[in-house]
This record gives structure tokens, C-alpha cells and sequence, in this order.
């Protein structure tokens, strides 16, 4: 038997640091980033419910396949103006579904986005001009063309109160 003559493999490129995959949303005109690894389902505008005695970035719950999910309104806990006067809570809102030690929460944002691979070495740390509301709640920023897109942190903006 004779033995096959091997031929060396072409060298593999490392890559230093993988791609992040963030779903964009926007909430007042800002463009957000939450990792998709996070995300659980992505739903439409629901009908909230209001939990008395709730702290305020607590739009409410939200029936999701049966599972109860606590909606998080994302202009209030971000220090930005609630959506238009009068109307119904989370009225227009898109949810992107988050899970947290084995509990839902329903980021309500104005729209969602795209799915982006990002990578790590294009993101800056956050601006020293950014509002400290902001800087708690987000990881970095990276630019997308002319737009500023903020990562945030989704363990910090759930950590209402904290």
C-alpha cells in the first residue's frame, strides 16, 4: 500500500476577536443595539396591561403564549418623552423579548431594525458626552454611516431601581 502524499493545509486567519450580532431598534429617533444572543422573539404592537405601584419605566405586562412578560418602556427608562399624549400604554410600540434569569421583559421600543454583525474592534467606548442615564445602560457605541448607534447593555436596562 502505498501512502498518500499529504499536502499542508493553507494557514487558517485568526481572528483576534469574533463578530457580535446586534438587532437595531429605535427609540426617539436614536439608534439601538441589543445583542441578538438576548433576544427572544420580536412581536408587534400588544395590548399592556398597568401593574399598580410599578416603578415608571414599567409600562405594564403583556400576555406572550401564555407566559406573563413585564414591558419595559424604553423613552422612560432612558430619560427620553413618552410617546404621544393620550394614547394606550405601549400604543404603536414594537417588543423586543429579552430573557432574564428565567423571566421575560419586553423591551418597548419606537421601531426595530436590522440584524448587524458587528465587530468588536470597531466599537468606541462611550463619549464623554453622553448623558450619564445613557452611559449606564450602554456598552460602547459604534457609527453606522452618519448615525451613532448605542449599544446597550441589556442585564443594566433591566436593572430598574438598582
Amino acid at each position: 500500500m502505498t501512502a498518500a502524499k499529504q499536502t499542508p493545509l493553507a494557514p487558517v486567519p485568526r481572528r483576534e476577536e469574533a463578530e457580535e450580532v446586534f438587532l437595531t431598534l429605535t427609540v426617539a429617533g436614536q439608534l439601538c443595539g441589543v445583542p441578538v444572543r438576548a433576544v427572544r422573539d420580536v412581536l408587534g404592537a400588544q395590548a399592556i396591561t398597568r401593574i399598580p405601584l410599578a416603578p415608571q419605566e414599567v409600562a405594564g405586562s403583556l400576555n406572550l403564549r401564555g407566559r406573563i412578560v413585564t414591558a419595559i418602556d424604553l423613552r422612560r427608562r432612558l430619560g427620553l418623552p413618552p410617546r404621544e399624549a393620550g394614547g394606550a400604554i405601549g400604543a404603536g410600540a414594537m417588543s423586543v423579548v429579552v430573557e432574564r434569569d428565567g423571566e421575560l421583559y419586553s423591551l418597548l421600543a419606537d421601531a426595530v431594525g436590522d440584524v448587524l454583525p458587528l465587530p468588536p474592534g470597531d466599537r468606541a467606548p462611550n463619549p464623554p458626552t453622553l448623558d450619564l442615564l445613557w452611559r449606564d445602560v450602554s456598552r460602547g457605541v459604534h457609527r453606522l454611516g452618519e448615525q451613532l448607534l448605542i449599544l446597550l447593555d441589556v442585564e443594566q436596562v433591566l436593572a430598574i431601581g438598582a
